[in-house]
């Protein structure tokens, strides 16, 4: 047996071990830490968990992140993306040039992976094609690099990108085709978002013109009761939080930069459809129908704190106290779930469910769990009047 199987099997053990702990305390009700430690370190955790899932592999891509089947895993291209704005953000707001430089490396490895017409692939689907989603959260990334004094690299990249997502269009302006499952998404507001930052970094009416299409597409699909068809992973199942969370970010972000109502008003619809299930502990079910209705015992955490960072980023826009509140609840119900001691593996992390084996990336800590974590714990501190 090689010394890198040997290596394979003792990492998935400790996975196990590590995992099945917190499984076995999850069922006990036990949680990590407790909610009154100081946001100030637990957005220092959350980063440094996501600085060691950047050194595990050879490359400087963020790791997929930390599950059962296998521990660490290899750098993922999608997440990578977006991950790197969160580094050059809290790099700046803590004065962490060290943060600054990672996001530099990781947006080299971007380009490193970029396919040759520009797009950016999910290896786990088809190392060779692109995919609508991946490309447009990488492109988030690519415009934030190409946005600083220093990112002239990152221009061209962040182009070919963003003139795929043109091209890829079909004769609506809609991403039709090189899609999850191969069907649209309303969760590609997110990407049509990239677009609109590109477009206007660029000057480049095309780009506006499809991002547009893409968000009036969401909007015809959002039902009067505030949700939206089309927004899961597969047609006719009930999504997740996370995806839905990605549509109204992409609506509330696209619409302020354009200065449409239409998109504004859509994520607030989306965001008061989530609040009538906000409980006072905090917890959003983890998926919930287009009938209203919870349809996952389980609590999607990723998108319990990306919903929390939606209504802090509504707060803003709107000067809305009470979209702040439900902010910080929300905020607060994923806070006990991230372990401020113990082995550095899962230190600092977010689990993708509560409890840990539930539907949404089960058994695992994925990496954007935690960066969404540290966008609202950061953001949370930002807002007027913030009490932890």
């Amino acid at each position: 047996m090689t010394g890198s199987r040997i290596s394979d099997l003792r990492g998935t053990a400790r996975a196990a071990v590590r995992i099945g702990q917190r499984a076995v305390a999850d069922a006990a009700g036990r949680t990590p830490s407790s909610a009154a430690e100081p946001w100030t370190v637990r957005v220092n955790a959350g980063i440094d968990w996501l600085c060691r899932a950047q050194d595990q592999g050879v490359d400087r891509g963020f790791s997929y992140g930390y599950t059962v089947k296998g521990g660490w895993k290899p750098s993922y291209i999608e997440t990578t993306g977006y991950i790197l704005g969160t580094f050059l953000w809290a790099g700046d707001v803590l004065h962490r040039p060290d943060l600054v430089r990672r996001a530099f490396e990781a947006g080299d490895w971007l380009r490193q992976v970029q396919l040759a017409d520009g797009s950016f692939p999910n290896p786990g689907l088809d190392p060779h094609s692109g995919v609508v989603f991946d490309t447009g959260q990488d492109l988030h990334g690519l415009v934030s690099l190409a946005e600083r004094p220093d990112g002239e690299r990152f221009v061209a990249p962040a182009r070919q990108a963003a003139r795929w997502l043109i091209e890829i269009a079909d004769d609506n302006g809609r991403w039709t085709r090189n899609t999850f499952n191969r069907i649209p998404h309303v969760y590609n507001a997110r990407s049509a978002w990239a677009l609109v930052r590109a477009g206007r970094l660029f000057d480049d009416p095309d780009a506006i013109k499809i991002a547009e299409a893409n968000l009036d597409w969401a909007c015809s699909q959002q039902q009067p009761n505030g949700w939206f068809d089309q927004c899961a992973f597969s047609t006719g199942a009930p999504p997740f939080t996370h995806t839905i969370a990605y549509t109204g970010r992409g609506l509330l972000e696209s619409g302020t930069l354009l200065g449409n109502e239409r998109y504004l008003q859509a994520a607030r619809d989306v965001a008061s459809a989530a609040a009538r299930h906000l409980g006072t502990d905090g917890v959003l079910p983890g998926r919930i129908g287009i009938d209203d209705q919870p349809a996952d015992p389980s609590c999607c955490l990723t998108g319990n704190a990306q919903f929390a960072l939606n209504w802090f980023r509504q707060a803003v826009i709107d000067d809305d106290d009470e979209a702040r509140r439900r902010g910080l609840t929300a905020l607060r119900a994923v806070a006990p779930h991230q372990a401020l001691t113990g082995p550095a593996d899962v230190r600092g992390a977010i689990k993708g469910s509560h409890p840990v084996w539930g539907r949404y990336a089960p058994l695992g800590y994925p990496n954007w769990a935690t960066k969404f974590f540290v966008d609202a714990a950061m953001l949370a501190q930002e807002l007027p009047g913030f009490s932890p």
